[in-house]
């Protein structure tokens, strides 16, 4: 059999590919020739045993990195469209990038790919830098002659040390199949994992695989050192919690008291015993010696001294908080997508439902090639005979398109009672300051006062700053609490939103106490009929009918798709009566307890929420 030696591919996946240049598709040329679907191999095929290259993989659709997902996993495409079902081999070394300041990555994906390490974990200085720029700057592709001497020199070095390195990769990877990690060594790996309460096995399983790769490459066994570099790379990115670490003055325990000075004849009393206890001693290291001699001293394999993780998962090492990608007390979520046929980027064709909107012709033709040498022979002496190209209503297909998409969030502010002014200074303030982040995340601002007989859209939907200043100048505060018409209100501001097709999620934000005391039908102009309540006295409704009036409210405000309640409860938890969680709870929302709330503290805890809806 003979073989040819080519290569390693190197293929690099772009933001905007789509799936069937990814996994591939029919052929169109050859299945209209042939008369039956011939498959052409996409970029994974390609990339097999080679490296597959993702630059700013966080950024890329889900769907896209849903089969990524699979790749990394399974080591196998599987491919089921267009009248083709075949599964390949795709086993790359896929390296990628991200910027967590543009979004962060999905940690299931994360999870997937062995090393993890940030870019800036070592820090250059001024010298470091200036020499980096100099190279670039001074760098000519044309050939081995460069802008200066010192640039020709730094390049000849390069390649030297590329071939070495070259060659060194050629024996790690024969020296790498007798490599094993002991199992004293293997328990400490596990133990940081716990200690850094890692979920599942793969942190473990890749700090193994790493220390056997990094002790392979210099020739020798695994050592302490590369259990260290493990932690580094492997763990400590998969840490479920990871705090800065103390200071050393703080995490040094203090030293124990000097013990009081002994007496003279103590002194001579220990020196007696100890001249006593030296002679048998050094008489059995003879003997001791003499019957270790025949047997050589066993082979124990190294392992740290110290846990690099404290047992609640604090690094306890000050490097490895250099190679955590970000800390974990809270995630950003990414942007939410819209999914339409009007408009927006091409993410993949799809079967037509209804009048067709923007028709994939490229997906439309590959479905109808394989049919063309039939249908010619069927055209034959019919007015159809001189067409170039047959197409039916089956190979129709449609564009489908994705847009990303901000979110809204409405604020629903009780502005009845003593403390109104001090929750609408608050929500004013919260408002504000989530305007100042709209132009990154897309997100719009609404404010929903509610007082007196109705509810009010004070702020429609913006992400203008200075629109929203404008509107919150004079805020309405006393009267009645008509809570459940402003729920209401809430709800139809986010669906007239959402049918514009520019937000994606719309969350409520009700600061109050959960205490209504105007029913809805005054609130919409009519008048309270006391036989609707059974419980009512003087002609007014009972507080079970509010409440019950509001809790129905919420259960449809959670039952909508997109929709999410997020009560902040601003009374004091010794006299909250718990109503707005069980408004909270019938949404199937967030509630929190913030007895001074500010605007920071509102936002903060508005932006902590979205961004876990987000992720979701």
């Amino acid at each position: 059999r003979e073989t040819q030696v080519i290569a390693t591919p190197f293929v690099q996946v772009p933001l905007n590919v789509m799936e069937d240049r990814l996994i591939g598709s029919a052929d169109l040329e050859e299945s209209v020739k042939t008369g039956k679907s011939v498959f052409s191999p996409g970029l994974l095929a390609k990339a097999h045993r080679g490296v597959l290259y993702v630059d700013d993989i966080n950024l890329l659709d889900e769907e896209t990195a849903n089969i990524l997902l699979n790749v990394v996993n399974d080591g196998f495409v599987n491919v089921e469209r267009e009248g083709i079902s075949l599964r390949y081999p795709c086993r790359p070394l896929l390296i990628a990038t991200f910027n967590p300041d543009e979004g962060e990555l999905r940690d299931h994906l994360l999870d997937r790919i062995a090393v993890s390490l940030s870019a800036d974990a070592v820090r250059l200085d001024v010298t470091e830098r200036v020499e980096a720029v100099d190279r670039v700057v001074n760098y000519s592709a044309t050939g081995i002659t460069q802008g200066t001497a010192e640039a020709t020199k730094a390049l000849e070095d390069a390649i030297k040390n590329e071939d070495d390195l070259k060659t060194a990769i050629i024996f790690a990877r024969e020296y790498l199949k007798e490599l094993k990690v002991a199992p004293s060594q293997l328990q400490y790996l596990c133990e940081e994992a716990i200690r850094a309460g890692c979920q599942g096995h793969r942190a473990e399983i890749f700090a193994s695989e790493v220390a056997r790769a990094s002790a392979a490459i210099e020739g020798r066994q695994v050592t302490a050192e590369d259990l260290r570099l493990a932690v580094k790379l492997a763990i400590a990115p998969r840490g479920t919690f990871i705090n800065t670490p103390m200071d050393e003055d703080e995490m040094m325990p203090p030293p124990p008291p000097p013990p009081p000075p002994p007496s003279n004849e103590e002194q001579d009393q220990d020196k007696d015993e100890e001249e006593e206890q030296e002679e048998p001693d050094e008489d059995e290291e003879d003997e001791e010696d003499e019957e270790d001699e025949p047997d050589e001293a066993p082979d124990v394999p190294e392992v740290p001294q110290e846990f690099m993780f404290d047992v609640d998962a604090t690094p306890v090492d000050p490097d490895l908080i250099d190679f955590t990608s970000r800390e974990r007390a809270g995630k950003g979520g990414g942007r939410g997508l819209i999914f339409s046929q009007d408009r927006g980027r091409y993410i993949k064709p799809m079967l037509p439902k209804g009048k067709v909107v923007r028709l994939a012709v490229d997906a439309t033709l590959r479905a109808s090639a394989p049919y063309q040498k039939a249908r010619r022979e069927r055209a034959k002496g019919t007015k159809k005979e001189g067409r170039g190209v047959f197409l039916e209503q089956s190979d129709v297909r449609i564009k489908k398109m994705a847009r990303k998409a901000g979110s809204l969030i409405i604020f629903v502010v009780d502005a009845s009672g003593s403390m109104a002014l001090n929750r609408m200074n608050a929500a004013k303030g919260a408002a504000m300051s989530l305007l100042t982040e709209a132009y990154q995340s897309r997100d719009q601002i609404s404010l929903i006062p509610f007082q007196g007989d109705a509810a009010d859209v004070l702020l429609p939907p913006t992400k203008s700053i200075a629109m929203a200043k404008r509107r919150l100048e004079s805020m309405p505060c006393g009267g009645g609490s008509p809570l459940a018409h402003a729920i209401q209100t809430a709800t139809m501001t986010g669906l007239n939103a959402q049918k514009t097709g520019d937000v994606g999620k719309v969350v409520v934000v009700c600061i109050s106490d959960g205490r209504a005391n105007v029913p809805m039908c005054v609130s919409q102009g009519e008048e309270f009929d006391p036989d609707a309540d059974e419980d009512s006295k003087d002609g007014k409704p009972s507080r079970k009918f509010l409440k019950e009036e509001v809790l129905a409210c919420a259960k449809q405000l959670g039952r909508l798709p997109g929709f999410n309640l997020l009560c902040i409860d601003t009374e004091n938890k010794f006299i909250s009566t718990g109503i707005a969680k069980d408004i909270a709870n019938a949404a199937g929302g967030k509630y929190h307890q913030i007895a001074k709330a500010d605007g920071s503290a509102i936002a903060s805890v508005t932006q902590n929420a979205l961004n876990e809806l987000k992720s979701s």
